[in-house]
């Protein structure tokens, strides 16, 4: 398991958290009952950090601590409270885009504290930065058969890619791995909430 500090442990919290809330609002969108809103919740929370762990030959840290699964409860708790009080579309309110963008945020500088730590190469931490941060998203997204954000959303993972993209050299030139984590996660949350703001695309082809 990582020991980066008290930063990967605070972008982890974040990070279930938010993104708890997140899949649980999709769910609450999308009428489902209270288990169905659970699931998601609980599937986008734990979803990424599962597909990263298993890609990098380890039990998946869900499966091992308690204090994960605590902090999903609390992101579905806190999503049912807000699914009352939200009015218009919930999935354009800030009570989604917020959260999805410190979730993305949060868990692209986890996966790409995992991939050091593991010894990835540089395209390797990209990749467990990126699936960290859209996995769970996405995979919530197939269960509502919906084409998943990562696909359909400029801007959605290449904010992870360049996040993870930024770790190894953050790491090759002295820092540590808490605070290249606290870097990754600061220019994945930039680029997201750049592009909420100034509806940032990518050249079509």
């Amino acid at each position: 398991m990582v020991d980066a500090g008290p930063a990967f442990a605070a972008m982890n919290a974040i990070g279930l958290v938010a993104f708890a809330v997140v899949g649980a609002l999709k769910g609450s969108d999308a009428d489902l009952d209270l288990f169905g809103v659970a699931v998601l919740g609980f599937l986008t929370a734990l979803g990424g950090g599962t597909i990263r762990d298993l890609l990098v030959g380890r039990i998946p840290t869900s499966l091992q601590s308690n204090t994960e699964v605590l902090f999903a409860a609390a992101g579905v708790a806190l999503a049912v409270v807000l699914a009352t009080r939200v009015r218009g579309d919930l999935m354009e309110s800030p009570a989604v885009l917020l959260p999805d963008a410190l979730g993305l945020a949060a868990f692209a500088a986890t996966g790409a504290a995992v991939g050091i730590e593991a010894g990835l190469s540089p395209f390797g931490v990209v990749v467990t930065a990126t699936l960290t941060g859209v996995g769970g998203g996405s995979l919530s997204d197939l269960l509502l058969a919906r084409v998943p954000a990562v696909l359909r959303e400029d801007f959605y993972a290449t904010p992870a890619v360049a996040g993870g993209a930024v770790a190894p050299p953050a790491v090759a030139v002295g820092l540590g791995t808490g605070t290249t984590t606290l870097l990754a996660a600061g220019v994945v949350l930039a680029l997201r909430l750049g592009a909420l703001r100034y509806d940032w695309r990518l050249p079509t082809v």
